[in-house]
């Protein structure tokens, strides 16, 4: 079978093309660890090849001939919830089970029922750790992936029954185990039975370190496509890693699932003498945001906790709260792979930018009821004074049910004046968004193409808009609106710009927030319009 992009389950490198798992983790560090018998956390946002490389870990230790190395996926255990006797359970017939799978210790699982049938649930993950390890001829390296999905007194219970162990190691306990998940241990928030929150660091005061395992660099991406054109003679158009740079920053589901749209599920592609162009990898790009696919269905859902809520809220407004936010918070959002702190706070890469405010405003979306055509002119150009009137008049018929209903209502204004704008330009024209955090406003550029055939190589119109909200003085929000924006359309080659001003006030009336005057900036003509 021919090797291909790979967007479910681990790496097989025999079928897919991958980095090597094991360049990405320094293995001299992980080495020392284990040696010195460390117990430590190992975590990484979902789908970054993170249990690829746990099991590539495994067989390289296992393959040394200095330790029993065993990986166990113990998210099975999560349907236990707060029940720790059955969640115990789970857990040692998990360990016991993959023990036997992986030719490691085929009498685990008859050990396991002994122990489960004479220990408490309370004790029994240590007892039968403390069993295994005496009688491996070994040091036993215990990998526990997906712990982080564990609930409540499961959870507890668990960690706590590892540290109860952790003196007794080598000779009774493993020498090292590994904790593996999305969150660190210390941002495990653990509510009891007794509805008391115990913190991970608490519970597991035994961790060494915590290691994190991050997205491919700039060089890897690359060098994974080359190992299709190297497998097929395939070419990637060289313009088109800038951009695919940018839009992933490197993350390997989508790098993984924009090389899959690209070069399988564009049929014409599987031909592969056919050239991979900027126009392919822009089409591709635009069906795998339209997808609403696995991975970026569980970015919806990460997006519900209230720890990312503050985050994203402030980055989605483009408010300056980010002083208010807990450091705790931050470092748990840049975890879960949502964010990037360097060289400043930002959403992690361009597609995020674009699926987080569709996602968020998804369902109100399908209500919106105009359409494109009716902002078309004759020459096919987006009458965008025509347009932003009719959001005018939307806004102020629609909003106050919106921001009811909308989950991020801190940036409720930025997110209905996009989902307007997203319905009329759909499938046809497209929409970069710029969240200039601290800075008090959100930029969007609008690139519309004018003929049908020739697309975006063809004639673009190119539309600058900046977003603000309110806060005070209103002619000093427009003079330092009108800087901003020209700036924005200089750097964007846009030749038309228009300045959006949300006035959040419920003291004013609707017709004193609506209206539209022009001003210019330079040679600059910017439309500047209130909501």
């Amino acid at each position: 079978m021919n090797k291909h992009f790979t967007t479910s389950g681990p790496v097989v490198p025999a079928e897919h093309y991958c980095i090597d798992p094991m360049q990405r983790l320094d293995w001299e560090e992980i080495h020392y660890l284990i040696a010195a018998k460390k117990y430590f956390v190992l975590h990484a946002p979902r789908q970054t090849g993170k249990t690829s490389t746990l099991l590539a870990m495994m067989e390289v230790l296992n393959r040394s001939g200095e330790y029993n190395t065993l990986y166990v996926n113990i998210e099975g255990a999560q349907v236990a919830r707060e029940d720790a006797h059955w969640g115990m359970t789970l857990v040692c017939q998990s360990i016991a089970a993959r023990a036997r799978d992986y030719g490691i210790e085929p009498g685990l699982p008859a050990l396991a029922k002994s122990v489960l049938a004479d220990t408490d649930s309370a004790n029994a993950v240590t007892e039968l750790l403390s069993r295994w390890a005496q009688i491996s001829p070994k040091p036993i390296v215990l990998m526990l992936d997906e712990v982080d999905t564990l609930i409540g007194d499961t959870l507890i219970s668990l960690l706590r029954q590892i540290r109860a162990g952790y003196a007794q190691r080598p000779r009774a306990f493993p020498q090292s185990i590994i904790l593996c998940g999305v969150r660190d241990v210390r941002d495990y928030r653990i509510e009891n039975a007794h509805k008391e929150t115990i913190t991970g660091g608490s519970a597991f005061n035994i961790k060494a370190k915590s290691l994190v395992m991050g997205s491919f660099n700039r060089a890897e991406v690359e060098a994974l496509y080359a190992q299709h054109t190297t497998a097929t003679g395939q070419v990637f158009a060289a313009e088109i890693f800038p951009e695919l740079w940018e839009d992933t920053h490197g993350q390997p589901w989508l790098v993984n699932a924009l090389g899959n749209e690209m070069t399988w599920e564009d049929k014409t592609a599987r031909d592969r003498s056919t050239p991979i162009t900027m126009e392919r990898y822009q089409a591709a790009r635009e069906r795998l945001i339209r997808s609403r696919a696995t991975h970026l269905d569980q970015l919806t859902n990460q997006l519900k906790e209230r720890r990312v809520h503050a985050v994203v809220a402030a980055l989605l407004a483009g408010e300056s709260r980010i002083a208010n936010l807990q450091n705790d918070d931050l470092q748990y959002v840049e975890d879960l792979g949502l964010i990037r702190t360097s060289p400043q706070i930002a959403l992690s890469n361009r597609i995020y930018q674009e699926i987080i405010p569709r996602e968020i405003t998804w369902q109100w979306q399908a209500t919106i009821t105009h359409q494109q055509a009716w902002y078309l002119t004759p020459e096919r150009r987006l009458d965008m004074v025509k347009l932003l009137t009719a959001f005018q008049q939307f806004f102020r018929e629609n909003s106050d049910v919106w921001l009811q209903g909308l989950p991020y209502k801190e940036a409720g204004p930025h997110l209905i004046l996009q989902a307007f704008l997203q319905r009329i330009v759909n499938g046809g024209g497209r929409i970069h968004r710029e969240y200039a955090l601290g800075r008090k406003y959100t930029d969007l550029y609008l690139e519309w193409p004018l003929d049908e055939v020739k697309g975006f190589y063809g004639e673009v119109q190119r539309v600058v808009l900046e977003l603000k909200i309110l806060y005070a003085n209103l002619d000093k929000t427009i003079t330092d609106g009108l800087s901003q924006v020209s700036s924005y359309a200089r750097h964007c080659g846009a030749t038309e710009a228009h300045l959006v001003i949300f006035n959040r006030n419920q003291e004013v009336s609707w017709d004193e927030k609506i209206w539209h005057e022009v001003r210019h900036d330079a040679a600059l003509q910017v439309d500047v319009w209130g909501a």
